[in-house]
């Protein structure tokens, strides 16, 4: 019951709150990430990995690569008011398979 609480806690405030963001020093994510919180790994000024506990409430760290290497990664930009946005969309296919954009540091849900 709390974890459903909770699951519908979380996609209402993502309908009116933004998701703040941390750049850390480093190329990897920490072990204990904060909630509705993004994180922002980066080393000797290139972005390496993006984080994020997954916005559904099922408490999976979702992380993805922006380090032009990688593949499959993800494109990071920030607005005038810092606030992030992520291109693709992130699509878990395996557990709760949650399906979401990252724009201007609002999670919008696919349908």
């Amino acid at each position: 019951m709390k974890r459903v609480f909770l699951k519908y806690f979380n996609l209402l405030l993502d309908k009116i709150l933004y998701r703040s963001f941390v750049l850390i020093e480093g190329d990897s994510l920490p072990k204990q990430m904060p909630l509705r919180t993004i994180v922002v790994a980066a080393e000797d000024d290139e972005f390496w990995c993006v984080g994020l506990k997954c916005p559904c409430g099922c408490g999976y760290t979702i992380e993805l690569p922006v380090i032009k290497e990688a593949k499959p990664r993800w494109d990071i930009k920030f607005d005038s008011q810092n606030k992030i946005s992520l291109h693709p969309s992130v699509f878990l296919k395996k557990g709760c398979k949650s399906h979401f954009w990252i724009k201007n540091g609002k999670v919008i849900w696919c349908e």
